[in-house]
């Protein structure tokens, strides 16, 4: 049973901006602050607090009707609470935030600029990935990631941000469900993947989003989830796209591979993480990289990384 508690707006807002909150009282002002300081604004808020034990509601109801604010009575999965969100959703084209991100002024209204062709169902833009202890680095720079028709692009190497996307909200009505619920921490690749399928793909070459990364997003924890994800992302596209089985199979079992590798690592397993990957190393530069640096301690190599480079984190870089 949904505990719902929402301000209602007579407009009709162009953008529902999708927020899914659990606990996030350390980040939740400056995420949203975001929002509200956009130069586009005819927009409304969406956030699905998924049962929050801390304060985040009421910093959430601290702002005024362009907030819908809705809780979950019990925690469920980010994929469920991201689809009850969207239902709630009024907006022509919906926006995902991640509670602990942070938009740029003016990316709604450049990013919106890109769906005058009515065969566009997605626009997604750069990013600058940063943590709290200065480091920054932006996600494509002056590399140009492709767009159009980018299905094939995207099944064999996903290179989106959810926060950075704006998606049309008719690209939905043709799929038989929105964000997969069986999947934890790659459900944004697959809805995005299969929007692809039918609909143009562009993207704007701003920096519309800056993504925070923290220990709580890199745990170990949270990485041991990627590799049970990507095995049923196989098995359900095999399914559903049996004519691109070949495309997609063999990057994702190496995918699969790299992060079993990078678990044993971390529990400081090394041999068995070489053992692991070995097979992979005359296929993929970034395995040889990978192989040659688990033969130190993930713990050193970290604080090696940290001296060297104030990279305070490794997995986005290998």
């Amino acid at each position: 049973m949904i505990n719902q508690e929402e301000n209602h707006s007579t407009n009709n807002p162009k953008v529902s901006v999708i927020m899914n909150c659990l606990n996030c009282l350390k980040y939740l002002r400056e995420a949203i602050d975001s929002v509200y300081a956009q130069t586009y604004k005819d927009w409304e808020i969406i956030l699905w607090d998924n049962a929050s034990t801390d304060n985040s509601a009421e910093i959430a109801k601290s702002y005024d009707e362009r907030l819908r604010y809705f809780k979950s009575e019990e925690t469920v999965p980010l994929g469920k609470a991201r689809n009850w969100a969207i239902e709630k959703a009024r907006g022509e084209y919906i926006a995902f935030l991640d509670c602990d991100d942070i938009w740029t002024p003016d990316k709604l209204e450049k990013q919106l600029s890109f769906f005058n062709d009515p065969n566009v169902g997605l626009v997604y833009s750069d990013a600058i990935y940063f943590n709290d202890r200065g480091y920054a680095k932006r996600q494509f720079g002056k590399h140009i990631p492709p767009e159009g028709m980018v299905f094939n692009n995207l099944l064999t190497s996903y290179n989106m941000t959810l926060s950075t996307a704006v998606i049309r909200a008719e690209s939905l009505n043709g799929l038989d469900h929105w964000f997969d619920e069986k999947l934890k921490v790659i459900e944004e690749a697959d809805l995005f993947i299969r929007i692809a399928k039918d609909w143009l793909v562009l993207y704007a070459p701003i920096i519309g989003t800056k993504y925070r990364m923290h220990e709580k997003n890199l745990s170990i924890a949270n990485l041991s989830l990627w590799p049970k994800d990507y095995e049923w992302l196989v098995e359900k596209y095999i399914k559903i796209f049996p004519e691109s089985k070949e495309l997609f199979e063999k990057n994702y079992k190496r995918e699969i591979t790299i992060y079993y590798a990078k678990i044993e690592w971390m529990k400081n397993n090394n041999s068995i993480a070489r053992m692991k990957i070995k097979k992979e190393i005359t296929k993929n530069r970034r395995c040889i990289m990978l192989y040659i640096a688990m033969f130190f301690p993930y713990k050193l190599f970290v604080l090696l990384r940290k001296i060297f480079s104030n990279r305070a984190f490794i997995h986005y870089s290998l």
